[in-house]
């Protein structure tokens, strides 16, 4: 038998040391060399490679089965939407998010609403059967049919679900878990990495669904090693202030769907609901016009939403003018002040200028360009704009107006909500107006100066 010895990695770098050190000598990080799991089977395996027979064959692909991933609901739409469809059997799924911010109480939900139809597992590292017995019975959830472990050794994880056979499982968290392979203390680089291994390669074997909870560091990303979210199938993050009752999941990777869709989630004393009209919630409310608010039309997958953008534009008494964005890229801020002092005209080089996605919502995509110059403008002139008036579009360096994708979509919904005017680049004009607003077209910064 194959003596196993200790190995060290560096979680940074996966640079292999022999013993371990304060930092790693390739990489000159600190604290990143962990312990790992080696087998001296070199022998074994290097006759494997010259000769013994293997069990893997070489197939054509166009020989592969082209059926359908078979999917089945999580019971709740907008955890659908971002894992695209729904459940795939087999899978295994990682959730991050900061603390509080409601990770156990929506897979408490999910798996209580599974378990009416299929076997479910919940198991749970961190807290005792008693508290996750308390959320269930506050949420009012049923769990006369949803199974309960209190475990985190992943050898008795897998042996008991392979007597049970749950459909759908949750380990609660993946930071808890430890493999006796190891003699390292749980939350471990080494640790997370092999019981992430083996839970992976149990979902595979037997087709149950696995979903990981994962905790977050102080910068936001999954705590462990970078490689645990590449041995995962989705990567989901529960985003939101915890001082606000609405949370956003994101999907950073996604082997059976797409990566941009959003689902949106309000926290209320019966747990998480879902928001089918997200709109509503990233629109602020008025009673009268006021400068720096400029509403547009944002999309993340299939769904386009309505986002006011508000901007602050104030005197600057310091050396160094400030340049703050909430929800928003900081550079693109930069760049568009800069686009905004060239092509409009606008000395913005003694002002500090602040800018804030309503709702807490984060915007990636280049749409928002038009609108945060137009907020920034309006607040910089004091004149506020139109309340039943939205803008999208892209802009350039030298001031045009780009076209965005999907603009008829973006119209149509905020015609649904009532909106009456809209400036759009004049590449998204549609053939035949069926919303019945009044469009703008524009192609340069100074047309979308003087349509103000």
């Amino acid at each position: 038998m194959a003596k196993a010895v200790a190995q060290f990695q560096c979680r940074d770098c996966a640079t292999l040391l022999p013993k371990w050190s304060g930092q790693c000598p390739d990489c000159k990080n600190w604290n990143s060399i962990e312990e790992i799991p080696a087998i001296q089977a070199a022998a074994a395996a290097r006759s494997n490679w010259h000769g013994n027979p293997s069990s893997a064959k070489v197939i054509m692909l166009d020989q592969v089965a082209g059926s359908s991933t078979p999917r089945f609901s999580s019971e709740l739409d907008e955890l659908d939407r971002v894992l695209g469809g729904g459940l795939v059997e087999g899978s295994v799924i990682l959730l991050g998010g900061d603390p509080g911010i409601g990770k156990s109480t929506i897979l408490l939900q999910c798996l209580a609403r599974i378990s009416q139809q299929r076997n479910a597992l919940y198991v749970t590292g961190e807290e005792s059967p008693q508290q996750v017995g308390l959320r269930a019975r506050r949420l009012g959830l049923p769990g006369d049919n949803l199974m309960l472990l209190s475990s985190t050794c992943v050898e008795e994880i897998m042996a008991q679900a392979s007597s049970s056979k749950p459909a759908v499982m949750v380990i609660d968290s993946i930071q808890t878990i430890f493999t006796n392979s190891l003699q390292s203390a749980p939350g471990s680089v080494g640790q997370i990495r092999e019981s992430s291994a083996l839970l992976v390669r149990f979902a595979k074997q037997t087709g149950v669904t696995i979903f990981l909870v994962g905790h977050v560091t102080k910068e936001g990303q999954l705590a462990g090693p970078r490689v645990l979210e590449h041995m995962v199938d989705t990567v989901l993050y529960f985003e939101g202030d915890s001082s606000t009752r609405y949370r956003v999941i994101r999907a950073v990777k996604n082997r059976f769907g797409a990566v941009n869709e959003l689902g949106i989630f309000a926290m209320t004393d019966e747990g998480l609901k879902p928001v089918s009209n997200p709109s509503a919630i990233f629109l602020a409310q008025h009673d009268q016009p006021v400068a720096g608010s400029v509403v547009m039309v944002s999309r993340e997958g299939t769904r386009p939403f309505l986002v006011e953008i508000q901007a602050l534009v104030s005197d600057s008494h310091g050396s160094h003018p400030r340049r703050l964005s909430v929800g928003l890229e900081s550079n693109r801020l930069a760049m568009l002040i800069a686009i905004l002092q060239r092509h409009g005209s606008v000395p913005l080089y003694d002002h500090d200028v602040f800018i804030n996605a309503v709702g807490g919502v984060r915007i990636s995509e280049t749409g928002a360009d038009l609108a945060i110059i137009m907020a920034i403008l309006s607040s910089y002139r004091d004149r506020p704009s139109n309340q039943r008036s939205l803008v999208f579009g892209e802009v350039g360096l030298s001031g045009e107006i780009r076209p965005v994708a999907n603009g008829e979509e973006r119209l149509r919904e905020a015609s649904k909500h009532g909106f009456e005017t809209a400036i759009i680049p004049k590449a998204n004009m549609p053939k035949k107006n069926q919303n019945k607003m009044r469009l703008i077209p524009v192609t340069h910064l100074a047309d979308t100066l003087d349509a103000l």
